[in-house]
């Protein structure tokens, strides 16, 4: 009965920890995405037009950033664009990956991220932009910086993951626990339901029980653990029919 308890409390506890965990993963994705992702922290440029922006080094992000009517279906369209950015003297030319990310949209302001730049070292670096953006309204490109805590969309990912190995082993614990509490009804070794301690009662003489006291007894037992909950009412008939026919 102990393991039982034991598999029933760890398999309740998974079950809870994975409800948790996928609740911290949609704040983290909403927090990230509406809250902690500063995609204009360094700026914005118009498209087409130049500008003078100061980058720091390293992961920069860049993004298309308009004005929309309404809730973009899709996302934001990603245009032809191009982008040109002109370092200080002696630095190098920062390396350019794109990257498409998904489209966030709040109060009619949208943007979706289009590359990823690698800037060498901290400085001004001239921006010139152009692109086929007729049909948007001010369109921009804006740099920035993703979310700091991005992993922690990860980190409850992998809690979600490790909770439901163990749901999946609690569960087969718990069945196991069953099936050697049936088999222990049938072979006569279960203890019966708790006894409290009364006075003696007056002697009486002995006798040797016979068979169908033995059967009356394991089908009392039987049936007080299917009350408890030990044993399904599939179980029980099961059980029970085997003792009956002297199994």
């Amino acid at each position: 009965m102990r393991s039982r308890r034991v598999a029933k409390a760890s398999l309740a506890a998974a079950v809870v920890t994975m409800v948790l965990s996928v609740a911290g993963f949609v704040v983290a994705l909403v927090l990230n995405a509406f809250f902690l992702d500063d995609y204009n922290a360094y700026g914005e440029v118009a498209i087409p037009g130049s500008s003078s922006l100061h980058l720091p080094r390293g992961e920069v992000t860049i993004s298309l950033h308009a004005v929309v009517i309404g809730s973009p279906n899709g996302g934001l369209p990603v245009p032809p664009l191009g982008v040109t950015i002109t370092p200080p003297d002696g630095v190098a030319q920062p390396a350019m990956t794109e990257n498409i990310g998904s489209t966030t949209t709040v109060n009619n302001d949208s943007h979706v991220r289009v590359w990823v730049a690698q800037i060498p070292a901290e400085g001004n670096y001239n921006i010139t932009t152009d692109g086929q953006v007729n049909g948007f309204i001010q369109p921009r490109l804006a740099f920035g910086h993703s979310s700091s805590l991005g992993y922690l969309i990860w980190i409850f990912v992998a809690v979600f993951v490790v909770a439901l190995a163990v749901s999946i082993v609690s569960g087969r614990w718990l069945a196991r626990t069953r099936r050697r509490a049936a088999t222990a009804v049938v072979q006569g070794t279960w203890p019966a339901v708790p006894v409290v301690p009364v006075a003696p009662p007056a002697p009486v003489a002995a006798h040797e029980p016979t068979d169908e006291g033995i059967r009356l007894e394991r089908l009392k037992t039987l049936a007080a653990l299917r009350d408890s909950g030990a044993l399904t009412d599939d179980e029980f008939q099961t059980e029970k029919r085997r003792i009956l026919q002297g199994y």
